[in-house]
């Protein structure tokens, strides 16, 4: 499969999606049926009925079938019964429960579709990196029944030389514990005032907030509200929208023992619930007041209707806090971060028109300002749109950014623009023709698409891993000298 130029060479190496890598998730029978009714009363009733010898015989199959595909199934089992039985019920003996809880479970198929979209970042930990190599860790998308994205990471190796390798993948996948994060109350009130909220009953509630507040906390406050409020006509509708945005700041812990292959972070909040979808990850450099956290990913959120830009941090990709952003850029796809501060404030490309690539900038690195314009859809091969394939990449030159455009027949192919190191709303330098394209009828998942959420430099070399056809993952290498030297001044 050619998908690569004269500039770029295919590393020779693909990752595929295994269809084995499952979840277990609750299952609420009739639920999952458009217009159906929630049949759980009746089925836990049967399934209660049946006779104690009968349920042990099940459990030992279901201990042999299924145990060997999963991390900790049999306590998600048992966490699945307790939620369906009735409060003050009594405790189940050790068979019925897993029975339960797996006639109330079911597999989901992580990747079951698709695996695509990587990103690539230096990984925290370079401790068993030999001379030359650089040990990468990678975000994944993984596509599922529905069509239900999900993040996943893997590693890689690349060095010495060119040559670049995957790391085998933990076969088994691991779910994070998922908690409450900490909001500050001036993001909180620009997210209900960015989700069309307004009025008395949102300053009644910020004004009783403290500094920062989990979600229990903004419980606790509605709890007080004065009644001449919540009689108010819509009262309730906007206490459950604030109460949605809310709960969609979390964390997810992952068990420090599981490796991080394993480690998969499924659709939490509300506006996710029908995907995350293609993280752009970048290592902050933190020396010039960029202080947080290590790493951050933007990924879009979908949740059957409308997406949004939301933010993902972490420091070790074991513990993960997950937060809304607000301004205009966020309300659509593909925010970019920049790794360093710009001029004290963290800067983005972003793409708020849905087909040009634009820059915005932010005091906190949440709240996003308006786009000044960076780059037009202008060639034929990027004529429908264009945007980022990942955050920039500095140089001596400028900032690299990998990019993609859509043409004829919806092919997705990837080029390159530089920046003005000190000014990146100016292009100093554009590649006049695709870098990595499909080249005739590419077949897949989503045929002819060639793309990336992120590549990186190791050693002169830029490499780009890229979906294929949003089916399967290959890599590209491409000389850092010559490629500069390609771009259009």
């Amino acid at each position: 499969m050619d998908l690569v130029s004269a500039l770029a060479v295919d590393a020779g190496v693909e990752l595929v999606a295994q269809h084995e890598r499952v979840v277990a998730r609750l299952f609420l029978p009739g639920e999952s049926t458009p217009g159906g009714d929630s049949r759980t009363e009746a089925v836990l009733r049967r399934v209660l009925g049946m006779r104690p010898d009968a349920l042990a015989v099940e459990a030992r199959s279901i201990r042999e079938r299924f145990v060997p595909r999963h991390i900790d199934l049999i306590e998600t089992l048992n966490a699945n019964a307790r939620l369906v039985l009735p409060a003050g019920a009594p405790d189940l003996d050790d068979d019925t429960a897993v029975v339960v809880g797996a006639v109330f479970s079911s597999e989901f198929a992580v990747e079951g579709a698709a695996l695509c979209n990587p990103s690539a970042v230096a990984h925290p930990d370079q401790g068993d990196a030999g001379p030359g190599e650089l040990r990468l860790l990678l975000s994944v998308r993984s596509i599922g029944e529905g069509h239900i994205s999900s993040i996943q990471f893997c590693e890689a190796i690349v060095g010495p030389g060119p040559t670049w390798r995957f790391l085998p993948r933990e076969p088994r996948l691991a779910v994070a514990d998922i908690g409450a994060a900490a909001w500050d109350r001036d993001h909180f009130e620009r997210a209900l005032l960015h989700g069309g909220g307004s009025g008395e009953m949102v300053r009644a509630v910020v004004q009783m907030l403290p500094p920062t507040f989990s979600a229990a906390e903004f419980a606790v406050v509605v709890q007080d509200l004065r009644p001449p409020l919540l009689h108010q006509d819509g009262a309730r509708e906007q206490i459950e929208s604030m109460r949605v945005i809310a709960d969609s700041a979390y964390r997810a812990e992952f068990a420090p023992t599981s490796p991080v292959s394993a480690r998969v972070l499924l659709p939490t909040a509300d506006e996710e619930r029908r995907g995350m979808e293609d993280v752009r990850l970048v290592e902050v450099d933190g020396a010039d007041g960029g202080d947080g956290p290590r790493y951050r990913g933007t990924y879009t959120a979908y949740d059957g209707r409308s997406i949004a830009s939301r933010m993902i941090t972490t420091d070790d990709f074991r513990s993960f806090e997950i937060h809304r952003l607000t301004g205009r850029p966020s309300l659509t796809k593909g925010i970019a971060l920049f790794p360093r501060l710009i001029d004290g404030e963290w800067a983005a490309l972003s793409r708020t028109d849905g087909e040009s690539t634009g820059l915005t900038r932010s005091r906190d690195g949440v709240d996003w300002g308006r786009e000044q314009p960076v780059h037009r859809p202008n060639a034929l091969w990027e004529v429908v749109q264009t945007g980022n394939c990942g955050p920039p990449l500095e140089t001596d030159e400028g900032w690299l950014v990998l990019t993609h455009g859509v043409g004829p027949m919806r092919s997705y192919s990837i080029g390159a623009l530089l920046l003005d190191l000190d000014d990146p709303s100016q292009v100093i330098g554009m590649l006049d023709r695709p870098l990595i394209e499909p080249f005739g009828a590419v077949g897949g998942y989503v045929p002819n698409v060639a793309y990336s959420c992120g590549g990186i430099i190791h050693d002169g070399t830029l490499w780009i891993p890229h979906g294929v056809a949003d089916q399967s993952i290959r890599v590209a290498s491409v000389d850092l000298a010559r490629l500069l030297s390609e771009l259009v001044r």
